[in-house]
């Protein structure tokens, strides 16, 4: 339909150009008649037009190519009708001059109009250039070209491509669809201010992140808008495209390959089977069942205490298209007698448990919520675990655990010795899953400093020489499924996660990553909070390990309390004061830390 549209459209110009060269022709000359003549000349040129498909061509790009065509198919038209005006009217009448006239009229008139058509054209872009971002790529491979070639595609995109960057020496001084490849990443900061960058998009997905880390770093330090690339795993998977371009976000300072899994031992643990998610809802559990639905178990169970998230949660794995069935159940695993008659309805096969209470300066102040919840709420699930026989169950646990100075760590710690515990008197194997601090979950800091950052407010930290082990929340859920399929019965598996990050250095890049400086956005130290450690530890010194039983997975295999000591813990603790609670907790958690009966596997 456009097709005929626009071949209609550009026969009536044409036809109109082509009458008023015959008009303008006629005056200077001295016989003939201009209707006879104007209608000759009108048939024998769009006769030549439909053969050399003149009126279909798309004239906002006009090429010279496009001019030569015109050129052709009025010089056939003139000659063609010559001959037919010297047959009908005889050679003695013919004027060579109005044929000259004619088609000199006839060329500036035609290609004048489609010249007029591409200035139109190029001056709307040229206004739209002025108002594009400038923008460098960095990366001349195959996402860069693939990135180059949709913005030019795209004529309603606001970005103007101006050069590459790219380490590549042979590809230096050359040119990429018509964009110059400018140098290398030494040069970054000087091409940036010379053509007046303001925008650089990263285009290396599959670069190793300790590389990507690198050159993300030199790009922030130019003080121009930085985005990057989707990961190629989602790009492969189809999930994302290389259009899509994202905000380089905080999780791309890490600096950190993602943890490769071994998809067909978690396969066999997780296909067909009934799967139990505890704190479904939360940042881990929720991402937990994202990744679980990928394995197609039969069924996962959705519970949670906060009807909302587990609302949330279940709303979104059910817009997928799977078969997996998905029950949304609302349950406090403190009480142990909802919980029973849960899993004994359901008889899940693997449980993996992510419902604990977790911001350390809150369960400072209510030590004994922070037990019934971490504690209680741990032993009642291994309790039916073991007695319904779960093939496994995976607790997530935390490096606040290791020595801990706080209540949230300590019953952490002792979480992990329940597991340890149960695992040394069921069938069912139970291991605990340690890992440092989580981006984005609920109750971090990226979250707090992103929102004081917003709202022009000053970010507050609580101690300049604080570091962190930070992961990202699907690396996290990855390391809970491979553990479940490493479990062999009383491991605590623990990532390696790289160097710690410094909270001060974490607060200036989500400085500098959203568009401001540290004078607008100052850094403001409030003190250690009650409970809070300067650094965090993995592992105890007795449980450190040279070697990884997975790529990038070590394992620390504790000796459990013994047993009467745990429950003449849980016997007497909820009849203490909080005080009294919090100081008996972190006791017995230090204790099974020092005692040295920690054995390495």
């Amino acid at each position: 339909m456009e097709i005929l549209r626009r071949v209609g459209l550009w026969s009536i110009v044409d036809t109109g150009m082509i009458w008023l060269a015959a008009a303008l022709a006629f005056y200077g000359a001295t016989s003939g008649n201009i209707i006879v003549t104007a209608i000759v000349l009108t048939v024998t040129y769009h006769v030549f037009a439909v053969t050399f498909q003149l009126q279909g061509r798309t004239w906002s790009h006009t090429s010279v190519q496009d001019l030569l065509a015109i050129v052709k198919v009025v010089s056939l038209a003139i000659a063609v009708s010559m001959i037919a005006i010297a047959v009908m009217t005889g050679l003695t009448s013919l004027e060579i001059g109005f044929f000259i006239f004619t088609f000199i009229a006839q060329l500036m008139l035609i290609g004048g109009t489609r010249l007029a058509v591409r200035l139109r054209r190029d001056r709307t872009q040229q206004k739209a250039q002025q108002q594009s971002v400038r923008t460098l790529i960095i990366g001349a491979g195959e996402a860069g070209t693939q990135l180059l070639q949709h913005l030019q595609k795209n004529t309603k995109s606001d970005v103007l491509p101006i050069g590459f960057i790219d380490d590549n020496k042979k590809k230096h001084k050359t040119r990429l669809l018509n964009v110059p490849v400018f140098g290398g990443m030494n040069k970054l900061e000087t091409i940036v201010a010379k053509a007046q960058i303001e925008q650089i998009i990263i285009a290396m997905p599959s670069m190793p992140h300790a590389t990507l880390q690198a050159i993300t770093k030199q790009a922030m330090a130019t003080k121009v808008e930085v985005k990057t690339l989707p990961e190629l795993a989602d790009i492969l998977s189809g999930k994302l495209s290389v259009s899509q371009v994202q905000e380089v976000d905080v999780e791309n300072l890490l600096g950190r390959d993602p943890v490769q899994l071994d998809m067909a031992a978690i396969a066999t643990n997780l296909t067909g089977e009934t799967i139990l998610v505890t704190g479904a809802g939360g940042s881990i559990g929720s991402e937990i069942c994202r990744q679980i639905m990928t394995f197609n178990p039969a069924r996962i169970l959705l519970l949670g205490h906060g009807e909302h998230s587990i609302y949330q949660i279940h709303r979104e794995l059910g817009q997928l298209d799977s078969d997996v069935e998905l029950l949304p159940l609302i349950v406090d695993i403190q009480d142990i007698k909802r919980l029973r008659d849960v899993m004994q309805t359901y008889q899940p096969d693997v449980i993996y448990h992510a419902a604990a209470h977790k911001h350390v300066p809150l369960m400072e102040a209510n030590p004994l919520e922070a037990v019934k919840n971490n504690v209680y709420g741990t032993r009642n699930v291994a309790q039916i675990a073991h007695e319904i026989g779960v093939k496994n169950m995976v607790m997530v646990s935390s490096d606040k655990a290791v020595n801990p100075p706080n209540v949230m760590g300590a019953t952490k710690r002792i979480a992990e010795m329940i597991i340890q515990s149960f695992d040394e008197k069921s069938n069912t194997k139970f291991v605990a899953v340690r890992f440092g601090n989580v981006l984005g979950s609920s109750g971090s800091v990226v979250p707090l400093f992103k929102e004081q950052i917003k709202k022009g407010q000053p970010i507050t930290i609580t101690d300049k020489r604080m570091t962190r082990y930070f992961m990202t929340i699907p690396e996290a859920a990855k390391l809970v499924l491979q553990a479940g399929s490493l479990a062999k019965g009383g491991e605590v598996f623990v990532l390696d996660m790289g160097e710690p990050v410094k909270i001060i250095d974490l607060a200036k890049n989500l400085i500098r990553l959203s568009g401001l400086t540290e004078n607008e956005i100052p850094i403001i130290e409030t003190g250690i909070r009650p409970g809070e450690k300067l650094y965090e530890e993995l592992l105890t010194t007795d449980e450190l390990v040279a070697e990884q039983i997975f790529p990038k997975i070590f394992v620390g295999k504790v000796t459990p309390m013994k047993e009467d000591v745990l429950l003449g813990y849980l016997q007497t603790i909820l009849q203490l004061s909080d005080q009294e609670a919090a100081q008996k907790t972190i006791k017995l958690a230090n204790a099974s830390c020092n005692q040295g009966d920690e054995q390495i596997v």
